[in-house]
C-alpha cells in the first residue's frame, strides 16, 4: 500500500511537472504596449471614418454636377413638350379638318393627330422622368448631407476621445515615472526651497519619522483611507475647502495635475525615494520641477462632492507606507 500511495504521488508529480513545461505561461502585455494598440486601433477608425467622408464628398460632388446637367435638359423638354402639344392644338382644332380633301386625306390627318398625339406623351414622359430623377437626386444629396454630419460628429467624437485618451496615458505615465527611482532628482536639493535657508543643515527625510509637518494648519480629524490604484495606506484629512495644503518636507515637485480617483495631486519628491502624495485638492499651486522648503503652499483643499478632505499619502519608492508615524500621529 506504501509502494502504491509512493508511485501515485510521484505519477501526480511528474505529470504537474509536465503541464507546467507544456502550457508555458504568457507574460502580461506591458502598459506600453496595451496604449501602443489602442493608439493604432483608434488611428485605424478614424482613418475608416475618413474615408467614408471622402467618399461622402465625392458622392456629393457628382450629384451636385448631374443636378446642374439635368436643369438644361428639363428645360429642352419642356419646350418640346409646350411645342407638340401647341402643333397638336392646331391639328385637333375646329376648322382645321381637311373636308375638301376626300376620305384619304381625312385619313392622313387622322395619322398625323396621331403621331402628334404619341409624340407629345413621350416628351411629357421624358420631362417627368427628368424631374423625378432630379428629385431622386437632390434627395440624395440631403441624405448625403446628413450622413456626413453624422459621420464628422462620430469623427469629432473620437478625436477628442483619442485627445482624451491620449492626455490620460500622458498622466499615468508621468504619475508612475514620479516614484521611478531612475528619474528620482536625489537627495541634492531637499534642504533646498523657495523659503529655505541654503546654508541650513537640514536633516534626510528618512531620519525625520515623526516629525513631519502637518500638511494642513491647524486641527483637524484624521481617518484612515486609500485610493483606486494602490492597497497601501493613506488619510484623509478633514479640513474645509479651501484651507491651505503645505509641504511636510522639503521636496521637488514631481507630478501636478489631475490623476484618476485622486483629483487634483501633487507628489513631492524629498529624496531618498520618498514621496509625498496630496490630493483631492482644490486647486493646485505649484508646478513640475519647483523646490518647496517645509511648510510652503502646495494647493487647497477640495470638495469632489464626498465632502471636503485632503487625501494623503507617503511612499518608498512606488511603495505605499503608513502616514500616521511619520506626521507623529
Amino acid at each position: 500500500m506504501k509502494r502504491a500511495a509512493l508511485v501515485a504521488i510521484a505519477l501526480s508529480s511528474t505529470v504537474a511537472l509536465a503541464r507546467r513545461h507544456d502550457v508555458p505561461q504568457q507574460p502580461p502585455k506591458p502598459a506600453a504596449t496595451n496604449a501602443a494598440s489602442s493608439r493604432a486601433t483608434s488611428a485605424l477608425e478614424l482613418a475608416a471614418l475618413d474615408r467614408k467622408i471622402a467618399d461622402l464628398d465625392a458622392e456629393e460632388q457628382d450629384s451636385k454636377k448631374e443636378l446642374v446637367g439635368l436643369g438644361p435638359r428639363i428645360q429642352d423638354a419642356h419646350a418640346r413638350a409646350a411645342m407638340r402639344g401647341r402643333a397638336l392644338y392646331k391639328l385637333t382644332r375646329a376648322g382645321m379638318l381637311p373636308l375638301g380633301g376626300g376620305f384619304d386625306a381625312l385619313m392622313r390627318h387622322a395619322m398625323d393627330v396621331e403621331h402628334a398625339r404619341h409624340a407629345l406623351e413621350r416628351d411629357l414622359d421624358e420631362e417627368r422622368r427628368l424631374r423625378g430623377h432630379g428629385a431622386d437626386v437632390a434627395r440624395s444629396l440631403d441624405r448625403v448631407a446628413r450622413d456626413r454630419e453624422s459621420l464628422a460628429s462620430q469623427r469629432n467624437a473620437m478625436d477628442a476621445a483619442r485627445i482624451a485618451m491620449e492626455e490620460e496615458q500622458r498622466r499615468q505615465q508621468a504619475f508612475e515615472s514620479a516614484f521611478d527611482s531612475r528619474t528620482a532628482s536625489g537627495d541634492d536639493y531637499v534642504a533646498v526651497g523657495r523659503g529655505a535657508d541654503p546654508s541650513a543643515n537640514v536633516v534626510g527625510f528618512s531620519a525625520s519619522r515623526g516629525k513631519l509637518l502637518f500638511p494642513v494648519a491647524g486641527k483637524a480629524d484624521v481617518r484612515p483611507a486609500h485610493r483606486e490604484g494602490t492597497d497601501g495606506p493613506a488619510i484623509e484629512v478633514l479640513a474645509p475647502a479651501g484651507t491651505v495644503v503645505r509641504a511636510v518636507f522639503a521636496g521637488k515637485v514631481a507630478f501636478a495635475d489631475r490623476y484618476g480617483a485622486y483629483g487634483r495631486i501633487v507628489i513631492l519628491d524629498h529624496g531618498e525615494h520618498y514621496y509625498s502624495v496630496s490630493g483631492n485638492l482644490g486647486s493646485i499651486d505649484v508646478k513640475i520641477g519647483d523646490a518647496l522648503a517645509p511648510g510652503e503652499r502646495v494647493g487647497t483643499v477640495g470638495d469632489t462632492g464626498d465632502g471636503a478632505m485632503l487625501y494623503f499619502e507617503i511612499r518608498h519608492g512606488s511603495t505605499t507606507i503608513a502616514p500616521g508615524p511619520w506626521l507623529g500621529l
